[in-house]
């Protein structure tokens, strides 16, 4: 259930046409009362013989009793109050009962503190109401609205428990500003899958994520081809901006500008030098280096993401919050990054992914930018290196480097659910569940050639690695060996082997330092985890020929029945 108090208004009866008309795409049906301040007040809805006039003029009627400096300006409050899709319907007495709690909670009309003010509850859809209310207390007073929303949301929470609704998650106010409903009918008009105020939201962030400086970003807002606008100090430095839609008009045929502020908390020009500025001051080191120039290739710079993205899993996990918010919000450029360059087969789930985590980039832990260089980096070897193949190498390692995004993200989600942070967290856990989708598209192929290559090992050498996992990970090796993955792992373990590695070393430390349990496959996260490690070619097709792994001279696939038993005798 979604209360949302909007713009107050100066004409009653201009929003009681509204609320009773046919909408702005006929898609009111049957409105009328279903709850109001008094039993008795007329419903030009379901009464022929009531007029707007007449509802307008006893909804206004306290006003009278006031002079002009008494007033509240402007006087009509306006209260929505929806339901999700998979809600169930409610029925008049149900939405009546849901409008008198608004009220009291919002300030408006509560028995229990006397004369109320004025107002109607119209039902016009199945998953809706309106509540209109004009602001002056019948004994003269104006109502008490102090944090009204955060009372209507509060008594939200409390009704869809009460009614079996879907319960939505408590907010904190730094959640980018919703739709209008205007906006959204607009929409679907114009036939686009979202309004121009989320399709530009998505395309600042991809403009911001791996940016280096102001006229980059704004050089990438033009090639996305957003009209853009900069509002300039006297003193000619640059305030803020503003983008637009080029097809996105309004009545007068001008385009409908945003501003960054306007499309999300952190899109505002401020917050994003934030990033910028960073750069340059916070420490030196490894880890958090200037961004450089980006290298050419699309799979090197997944693999820069994976690395990033498994150093930055310790900083979330493990370390303060200022520096793990950072690292959060960097996570979403990655993956705005991730989506804007991947192959056509997996791009609307990380678009997806992307969209979900937006959410979750922001909180009131104020991050502390500088020590998120390296995950900035990584965003910025994304987009500079360009498209990537769904093939080959650069299709393995971007199954590589979404294995360790979705464990970044998953920590992500734990690191919000212990600071509270209910809707970061379950946004969260929607962007893993997109990255897991977009994960199982990409993997499928690079598993199955080492899947393959693991079946054709010699058996010596297959209860060499099977050795290796008992004696690396022995609370681990049964639940390994009884994986389909089993096999690609073994081949990936006599690749490091060959490349001079101690498999067993690097299984261990793969398997320790990072948790597992929220792995559909430890097997294949572990390839993942030691290509990485080893700097093994992502795409097994790279690597030697079977037979110089030790398979059989001549060539034939081992049965089952030569595989070193699972357990220890």
């Amino acid at each position: 259930m979604v209360p949302k108090i909007h713009k107050r208004g100066k004409r009653t009866i201009g929003l009681l046409y509204y609320l009773y008309g046919p909408g702005k795409a006929e898609e009111h049906v049957d409105p009328h009362l279903v709850a109001s301040w008094d039993h008795a007040a007329p419903d030009p809805g379901r009464d022929a013989e009531a007029t707007y006039k007449q509802l307008q003029q006893l909804l206004d009627q306290p006003l009278a009793l006031l002079t002009d400096d008494q007033r509240a300006k402007p006087h009509v409050w306006h209260l929505s109050v929806r339901n999700g899709p998979t809600d169930r319907i409610l029925t008049d007495e149900e939405w009546g009962d849901v409008a008198r709690r608004m009220v009291a909670a919002a300030g408006i009309d509560d028995p229990g503190q006397g004369a109320g003010c004025r107002w109607v509850a119209v039902r016009h859809a199945d998953d809706h109401i309106h509540i209109l209310a004009t602001l002056a207390r019948e004994d003269g007073y104006r109502p008490d609205l102090d944090r009204d929303a955060v009372r209507v949301q509060a008594e939200a929470r409390l009704l869809e428990q009460e009614l079996g609704l879907r319960r939505l998650k408590p907010g904190d106010g730094t959640a980018a500003q919703r739709p209008t409903s205007a906006e959204r009918h607009k929409a679907e008009r114009q036939g686009r899958e979202r309004t121009a105020r989320e399709e530009l939201r998505e395309t600042v962030r991809r403009a911001v994520a791996g940016a280096v400086s102001e006229k980059e970003f704004f050089g990438r807002l033009a090639s996305a081809g957003l009209l853009v606008k900069t509002r300039v100090a006297p003193s000619g430095d640059l305030l803020g901006y503003k983008v637009a839609l080029p097809d996105d008009r309004n009545k007068d045929g001008e385009p409908v500008y945003y501003s960054g502020a306007r499309l999300a908390p952190d899109l505002s020009l401020p917050r994003i030098r934030e990033r910028w500025s960073a750069d340059t001051a916070a420490p030196t080191g490894d880890a958090v280096r200037s961004l450089r120039p980006a290298p050419a290739a699309p799979a090197a710079a997944r693999r820069s993401t994976a690395t990033a993205a498994w150093q930055a899993l310790l900083v979330v996990e493990h370390g303060e919050d200022g520096p793990a918010a950072a690292h959060i919000a960097a996570a979403g450029e990655i993956l705005d990054a991730l989506a804007k360059t991947s192959a056509a087969h997996t791009r609307r789930e990380l678009r997806e992914a992307a969209w979900a985590f937006e959410r979750a980039s922001r909180s009131h832990v104020r991050a502390v930018r500088g020590h998120d260089r390296a995950l900035r980096q990584a965003a910025r070897e994304l987009v500079h290196s360009g498209p990537a193949l769904g093939r080959g190498e650069d299709g393995a390692t971007t199954a590589m480097a979404i294995d360790m995004l979705f464990f970044l993200i998953t920590a992500a989600a734990h690191w919000h659910a212990r600071k509270g942070h209910a809707q970061q967290a379950e946004a969260a856990q929607q962007a893993a569940a997109h990255l897991r989708a977009a994960y199982q598209a990409t993997a499928s192929h690079p598993l199955t050639v080492l899947h393959q290559r693991g079946r054709r090992l010699s058996r010596p050498l297959l209860q060499r690695q099977t050795a290796t996992l008992y004696a690396a990970i022995p609370l681990l090796a049964e639940q390994v060996l009884a994986e389909e993955g089993w096999y690609a792992l073994a081949a990936t373990l006599a690749d490091a082997e060959a490349a001079g590695h101690d498999p067993a070393t690097l299984l261990a430390d793969a398997a320790d330092r990072r948790e597992l349990g929220t792995a559909e496959s430890v097997s294949d996260v572990l390839v993942w985890r030691l290509r990485r490690a080893a700097n093994l070619p992502a795409d097994a097709t790279a690597v030697p020929t079977v037979s110089r792994l030790g398979s059989s001279p001549t060539g034939r696939t081992p049965s089952d029945d030569n595989r070193f038993p699972r357990r220890r005798r």
